[in-house]
């Protein structure tokens, strides 16, 4: 039976997001780091998280729970290109809007979660990804401990000066197809400054995912959050 049709017993407190990191000296300090991953239809969050898979494999321990409607063709990818073990990637069919799943009713998500982090044993991370959704999608706090939050070239170089809670409140907003900015004439520039008006501070990553290496800021600041969980 797939993890999302398993009931979920274990009590959680669903608060509304928030990005500051757990105590160290709490249970959950010692779990996975849990990261979501949202943003718009197409852009980019399946392919990030193998980016990201494929940078880390080596270091940490991964597990991946992706979401869609009613298709597991995020899951599919994922498998397709080997990112992970098949057995490591579950999806999670919502039937519903991605962020009712992720911040309304997270049960089956956090189902899905805790059953692959109890199957695999010592997980370092758990990538949540998102369906496609809008700038209002933010992951609940009792779901995942930080928010990554992803746009692209091709939506518009006005999105981020548009802002909303996803392009505010994550803990890393990236802006990726950065290659494609000259053929859609967006400028990338413009889209880090307004991006950055917005997030109080909070990093910015851009990024180019023809291969994995393109992520590689954002693995770094991954394994720096792991790191300083430990500390």
């Amino acid at each position: 039976m797939p993890p999302h049709e398993i009931p979920h017993e274990i009590p959680h407190d669903d608060v509304p997001y928030d990005s500051a990191s757990p105590n160290p000296a709490d249970p959950e300090a010692r779990r996975a780091l849990r990261v979501g991953i949202g943003g718009p239809v197409g852009s980019g969050k399946t392919t990030l998280v193998g980016a990201l898979c494929a940078l880390l494999r080596d270091q940490l321990s991964l597990v991946v729970v992706t979401n869609d409607i009613f298709t597991s063709e995020d899951a599919d990818a994922l498998r397709e290109a080997a990112v992970l073990p098949t057995e490591r990637i579950v999806a999670v069919e919502t039937g519903c809007c991605p962020h009712t799943a992720i911040r309304d009713d997270i049960a089956a998500n956090l189902d899905a979660v805790e059953q692959l982090e109890v199957l695999h044993g010592d997980v370092d991370l758990t990538f949540v990804e998102s369906g496609g959704d809008n700038l209002t999608a933010i992951f609940s706090r009792g779901l995942v401990d930080v928010q990554i939050f992803v746009l692209d070239t091709a939506g518009g170089d006005d999105v981020p000066r548009k802002g909303g809670p996803g392009v505010a409140m994550a803990d890393l907003l990236v802006i990726n197809k950065v290659d494609l900015a000259p053929y859609v004439g967006s400028d990338v520039d413009r889209m880090l400054s307004d991006a950055r008006e917005r997030r109080d501070g909070k990093p910015v990553f851009s990024t180019s995912l023809v291969d994995a290496s393109g992520a590689a800021e954002v693995a770094g600041w991954i394994t720096a959050r792991i790191a300083a969980r430990s500390t």
